[in-house]
């Protein structure tokens, strides 16, 4: 524990037993590293099967005969017309158009969702759903489950020789294959990969047999924020805030055109008045030259020297071979031929904008 009010996860025990080096994250005490080290640990995950811990994330689950009509009130979504275990990334908006959070919804029946939240948001995102629910005829239910991500090329197999039958699920689909479990092949790697919420009882004995598998590494934070830097993620808080919107943070591909044009949820007129004006500062992918990292926070420069925009994540990318970020920059600069300039302790490090993801995304699509 690193402080009176910091959550410990179910399956601390495990982790400790596994050598995990802890750190706070989102008021959580998390496994940072394995006794492998981060470098590994990301290998690992490219080249066969990383197992995370992400039970700091919340599943709730939202039903009853208005779950849709509220969820597409919340969110730039027209749930209604998700298909039985079709999952959508989405956002909770404020009358802004501000990203409160990031979501995954799957709808598991007719009346039945289920909401994948981010761990700091988790308490915030249920209160606002609560508030939104009401005239709305459905039940809003927080669940108490260990959430588990399997993520890497050999993912499937690995599912498959524990025991789990993941059947057809392809890509952003979930299912629930037994009470009280929720499965989805989804993940914040770029890798194939599932996440798995499940009972803690049914997630211990998961576990003891996939870790059976020499082909299963547990992954700690900081490989997972690697990956998904590499897989051109965005990490809440950091690349997408409640102060910014989702035209220029380059997410308007999640909202369907339909949606756009006539959705009624919170924050559909800022967004559509962001829309007609056009992005002010865009979010880019940034690969410094040379071997010096450049980390979030950091402030980007033209060649006059002018302030132009800022680093919202930055470290080095181990299948790269090379530091890699990201950022927002001037809407005019956001192309390949801008030269920028980040600094980093006073020194102006060579910054070039470049294509995300940093690595191919490896998804199961079909």
């Amino acid at each position: 524990m690193t402080g009176a009010t910091t959550r410990t996860l179910p399956l601390d025990d495990l982790h400790r037993a596994a050598g995990a080096r802890f750190g706070a994250f989102a008021g959580w005490s998390m496994p940072l590293t394995y006794p492998a080290g981060v470098m590994a640990e990301h290998q690992h995950t490219r080249e066969h099967v990383g197992l995370f811990d992400i039970s700091h994330m919340k599943l709730i689950e939202v039903s009853g005969p208005d779950a849709a009509a509220l969820l597409s009130k919340a969110c730039p979504l027209d749930a209604a017309a998700l298909g039985e275990r079709q999952s959508k990334y989405t956002f909770l908006l404020n009358e802004q158009a501000g990203i409160i959070d990031d979501l995954i919804i799957t709808r598991l029946g007719a009346e039945r969702f289920m909401v994948v939240a981010n761990a700091g948001n988790a308490a915030l995102d249920e209160a606002h759903l609560r508030e939104l629910a009401a005239g709305f005829n459905c039940t809003i239910n927080p669940l108490d489950r260990v959430f588990l991500a399997i993520q890497g090329p050999d993912a499937w197999a690995a599912l498959a020789r524990a025991g789990i039958e993941t059947g057809e699920l392809v890509f952003m689909h979930g299912f629930e294959p037994r009470k009280d479990w929720f499965v989805s092949r989804s993940g914040y790697t770029g890798e194939d990969g599932f996440e798995i919420g499940l009972p803690e009882a049914d997630a211990r004995k998961l576990l003891e047999t996939l870790l059976a598998d020499e082909r299963v590494m547990w992954i700690g934070l900081a490989a997972r924020d690697s990956l998904r830097l590499e897989a051109g993620l965005c990490l809440h808080g950091q690349d997408i805030t409640d102060e910014i919107n989702p035209v220029n943070a380059g997410l308007m591909w999640a909202i369907t055109k339909g949606v756009r044009a006539d959705g009624q949820f919170v924050g559909a007129e800022a967004l559509r008045a962001a829309l007609e004006r056009g992005s002010s500062e865009k979010r880019v992918g940034l690969k410094p030259q040379g071997r010096q990292p450049v980390r979030a926070g950091a402030q980007l420069f033209d060649e006059a020297g002018n302030a132009v925009g800022r680093v919202t994540s930055g470290g080095f990318g181990p299948s790269v071979g090379s530091p890699v970020a990201m950022g927002y920059v001037s809407a005019p600069l956001a192309n390949a031929e801008t030269k920028l300039f980040a600094d980093v302790r006073g020194t102006k490090v060579p910054v070039d904008i470049h294509p995300m993801p940093f690595t191919q995304h490896r998804y199961r699509k079909g």
